[in-house]
């Protein structure tokens, strides 16, 4: 097998980002048995924060809970909504 040499590219510029509209900051704790999930989530334009805590002795039982607990951000609340109603 021979290697070749790629044509060189030009140095590509990083498309400009949208604004941040809400953060989120979860530590997951595991020990095997039962996972934590615990954290902050803040809706950036409302100024408004929430903690965020789910458990689940498996991973989809952890995602379920956690999405249920992400329904008090307002701003992931109405993205969610607006996903669900374009369909």
């Amino acid at each position: 097998m021979k290697l070749e040499k790629k044509a060189e590219q030009g140095v590509r510029t990083a498309e400009p980002e949208p604004p941040v509209v809400a953060r989120l900051i979860i530590e997951i704790r595991s020990d095997g048995s039962r996972t934590i999930a615990r954290g902050m989530a803040e809706d950036v334009q409302q100024g408004e924060r929430v903690e965020v805590h789910a458990e689940g002795r498996t991973p989809l039982q952890l995602v379920l809970s956690l999405m249920a607990a992400l329904k008090d951000v307002p701003s992931l609340a109405r993205s969610f909504a607006k996903g669900l109603l374009k369909k």
